[in-house]
């Protein structure tokens, strides 16, 4: 008990004092996991909406796989991704691995198929009578299926939660392909890691009550507008 006060102390005055380690970590945290979430929302959102919406060979073969990808196992993910990028992998001259970049694009692998099972199940969950109805008014395909989005905004919102959620707490791909370098590539949970193997337990509280302030301000935010949408 006395560490966790401790913790609580030692974070309220990391943010008092403005620690610029503190900022540059939580700061690198962000652009990271919302670039990832970005970047699945972009290839997610379409797949997901091709899964629910239309009819091809295959699709639930595609579809299983999506919904094994919701469950993906960070560390897999990590390995994957640092067999493709390391110096002598097929990626290898890209020097990538070590970078954001290369912790951005096993998030992105994380988080997409997040997003896309999301969208698969709120595009079904639409009503067949509205496809007709839009069709029969004169709507060509790309304008039924932004129309349909729009009616499955509430999920989609929670899908984008939900895609945010899954890797900015992620760590171990974060760790495998990042390698948690101070100044570098240190985000909030590998710095959580780094602290807890060290010993410096207040230290990885403060940063553990950090993350989940972040985590609450941006799902407070996405909450906000999704209940601002919803129909009354």
């Amino acid at each position: 008990m006395h560490t966790i006060l401790e913790g609580i102390k030692a974070a309220f005055l990391l943010l008092i004092h403005g620690d610029p380690q503190v900022f540059r970590i939580a700061a690198l945290s962000l652009l990271v996991s919302g670039s990832a979430t970005a970047i699945s929302l972009v290839l997610g959102i379409p797949l997901g909406s091709m899964l629910g919406l239309a009819r091809f060979p295959g699709r639930r073969f595609v579809a299983s796989l999506v919904n094994t990808g919701m469950g993906l196992p960070p560390v897999v993910v990590g390995l994957v991704v640092s067999i493709f990028l390391w110096r002598n992998g097929p990626l290898g001259v890209l020097h990538l691995m070590y970078t954001p970049s290369a912790m951005i694009i096993a998030q992105v692998i994380i988080a997409m198929p997040v997003v896309a099972g999301f969208t698969m199940a709120a595009t079904q969950s639409l009503d067949p009578k509205l496809k007709l109805q839009i069709i029969s008014l004169g709507a060509s395909r790309l304008q039924m299926v932004w129309i349909l989005l729009k009616e499955a905004r509430l999920p989609l919102l929670a899908a984008i939660m939900a895609g945010f959620g899954a890797v900015i707490s992620e760590v171990g791909a974060s760790m495998m392909v990042g390698g948690n370098i101070f100044g570098q590539t240190r985000v909030l949970t590998t710095a959580i890691v780094g602290e807890n193997s060290m010993g410096n337990y207040s230290i990885a509280i403060a940063l553990s009550i950090i993350l989940l302030a972040l985590v609450y301000l941006v799902n407070f935010v996405l909450t906000m507008v999704q209940q601002r949408s919803k129909p009354r």
